[in-house]
């Protein structure tokens, strides 16, 4: 099936969002803020007020992520055994 005038402006919109987000290195904020979870001392006073200023921000990041971009999630579709689902999946390589 042919795409949408819609259909491809959201691709176009999410692909530039995309392309932004990776340009802000969010990915790249939550591997140094996860390294730096991990070298802390566990004996350090601040620890537990530095553990939840990293978890925060973190979890900020990826809220930030998933609200313009979510996951794709696979969708599962059954059918009842007396009538099957007929399904067809057209494969276009460009």
């Amino acid at each position: 099936m042919a795409e949408t005038r819609a259909q491809s402006n959201r691709r176009i919109r999410q692909e530039a969002l995309r392309e932004q987000l990776s340009n802000q290195q969010h990915v790249q904020q939550y591997i140094d803020t996860y390294t730096k979870i991990q070298e802390l001392d566990i004996h350090d006073e601040k620890f537990t007020n530095e553990l939840n200023k990293l978890k925060v921000a973190n979890e900020q990041r990826l809220k930030i992520i998933d609200k313009y971009l979510p996951s794709e999630k696979p969708v599962e579709i059954s059918g009842d055994p007396d009538s099957p689902l007929n399904a067809s999946i057209k494969v276009v390589y460009e």
